[in-house]
């Protein structure tokens, strides 16, 4: 087995690395040897990303009030709602979802943090109607040390056409070498990052060695009208109308957020669902 431990990734079923690397699969990156003092476990590399609901005013109560203020005008406002809502307040929540009459649904707000690499950013930046953002900026502040890799349970291997891929798990080896490849990488755009900086180049400058699987962070704003369509896109569910072929790692992202919404628009989540997941 000694030509095992030469090779990150061997086939050959061992539990051997290479010297100075993690076991990719079981194990988070730890130092390099000649790469110097790096961070280790899941302070530079992680599977996962943040999102917390920060602030809000959202509730079913603000659908009903924007909807019947078209018969009753502003009366509709005077309206007190309970926790539990009626037979005739649910019905007309999923008659407007049904029926697609969407301005109800944006008279209320959500405040997201996010955390993700900057390509879920990236994916992110392409739904504009109803959104704001403020991302974190690496002009004015040092970023990472953290960045992205795949977790084991994800997917690594595509096939299919554009517009319906499909993925299959991939083998040992390859969730071997994908974590391998990472670490390595990101040690390299790291080291390369702190070393400009040190010289006194600028930071808008260095980050430019920087990968897309670096860490940033934003708040997120929306309303419920437009989290339903970025759902409707950004999430696979067997109970949409139309199929959504997302990305895992912004699918990620939105599950975490269409659970915060749920809690806070249950009869609106219930409604979105049974009318094919299809924002109105």
């Amino acid at each position: 087995m000694s030509e095992c431990r030469n090779s990150p990734f061997c086939q050959c079923g061992c539990d051997d690395y290479a010297p100075g690397t993690a076991d990719p699969v079981t194990g988070s990156p730890e130092m390099f040897e000649g790469h110097g003092v790096m961070p280790s476990g899941d302070d530079f590399m992680t599977s996962d990303v943040i999102v917390e609901l920060v602030k809000s005013s959202a509730t079913d109560a603000d659908v009903l009030w924007a909807a019947r203020v078209s018969t009753l005008g502003e009366v509709a406002q005077t309206d007190q709602y309970d926790e539990d809502l009626s037979k005739r307040d649910r019905g007309l929540i999923n008659f407007l979802m049904r029926d697609r009459h969407g301005t109800p649904f944006e008279h209320n707000s959500m405040t997201f943090f996010i955390q993700a690499p900057i390509f879920v950013f990236r994916e992110f930046q392409r739904h504009r109607v109803g959104w704001s953002y403020n991302e974190e900026s690496g002009r004015y502040k040092t970023l990472g040390p953290r960045f992205y890799a795949p977790s084991r349970e994800r997917n690594l291997v595509q096939y299919g056409k554009p517009g319906a891929y499909q993925f299959a798990e991939g083998s040992d080896y390859q969730h071997r070498l994908v974590w391998h490849e990472l670490s390595v990488t990101y040690t390299q755009a790291w080291e390369s990052y702190q070393r400009m900086l040190t010289a006194g180049v600028a930071p808008e400058v260095a980050r430019l060695s920087l990968p897309v699987g670096v860490l940033s962070s934003m708040y997120a704003t929306c309303n419920a009208r437009s989290l339903m369509h970025f759902l409707s896109l950004r999430t696979k569910d067997e109970r949409a109308a139309v199929p959504s072929f997302p990305q895992r790692e912004i699918e990620m992202v939105a599950e975490k957020m269409e659970a915060e919404w749920a809690k806070l628009m249950p009869e609106t989540h219930d409604a979105f669902n049974r009318n094919g997941r299809v924002a109105p």
